[in-house]
Parts: structure tokens; sequence; C-alpha cells
């Protein structure tokens, strides 16, 4: 018989002859088959499908008035987080201007809470503008909006 020809047998596991096997127990040290906490099996799902960033995402804007606290969530609220940049948008150029003071404590206060490496970039914009440009002709140039602080 040629080499190429030759297929095992498959029969089978292997019974044991002399009688029922008994159960192995683990005794008192830590074992695989414990019981494990909720945090840690959901943490193992999230990371074996790639659901971390979704989270991380998840956490910053779902918490974001206990994060900052309600004076500051009050006036601004964050407005894209793809990891690690978070942008905020503030009620006013006031508070756009107080929040780039604060953007050290912000950072460090999400990293505290949320853990390291979530947020490392904080991008502070202002409230936006209205638009001035209406129907198929407009003015080139700043127009009236001059006139604004």
């Amino acid at each position: 018989m040629a080499d190429s020809e030759f297929r095992p047998i498959y029969r089978g596991p292997r019974r044991n002859v002399a009688g029922p096997v008994e159960p192995v127990y683990s005794g008192t040290g830590a074992d695989p088959r414990d019981p494990q906490p909720l945090r840690t099996g959901l943490e193992t799902v999230a990371q074996k499908h790639g659901w971390g960033t979704s989270l991380e995402v998840g956490a910053v804007i779902g918490r974001w008035h206990d994060l900052v606290g309600p004076h500051v969530a009050a006036h601004c609220s964050p407005e894209k987080f793809e990891p690690p940049v978070l942008v905020v948008r503030a009620s006013s150029t006031t508070w756009a201007t107080q929040l780039r003071i604060m953007t050290r404590d912000l950072l460090d206060r999400l990293e505290r809470e949320l853990g390291s490496r979530v947020v490392e970039e904080l991008t502070i914009l202002g409230p936006t503008q209205r638009s001035w440009k209406h129907g198929r002709r407009s003015v080139a140039g700043r127009g009236p909006r001059d006139t604004y602080g």
C-alpha cells in the first residue's frame, strides 16, 4: 500500500471499561469553571467582537453630565467622539474660552473616570453662527455680520 492511500480508522472516543468515571473536583483554588463576575464576561465578549471603541464612546456620551458636572454640562455638550479625540460644542464664546482654560482639568477627570487613553485630546468649538447665504444671489464677503462681536 502506498503512503497516500493510508487512512487511519476512527473508532470514536475511548471508553473506560472499568465502570463509571468519578467527577474531578477542583478543590479550594480558583478554577476557570468557577462563577465569574458579569463585568469580566462582558469585557471578554466586547474584546472578542471589537466593541471596545463603541463602549468607550457610549460611556463618554451617556455619562457626560456626571463626568463634567451639572454646571459645565448645562453650557456644553459632546458633539463628536472618535477616540481618542473628543469634540465639545459650547453654548457661547465665553464658555468656549472657559472650557479651553479648563482643558487640562477635564482631561484629568475623564482619565480618572474612564481609564487612561480613552480621551487624549479635547477640541472645544464655539456656538454655531447664523448663515446669511439666502437665495441664488448673495454678496461676497462678510456682509451684515461684520458688526457682530
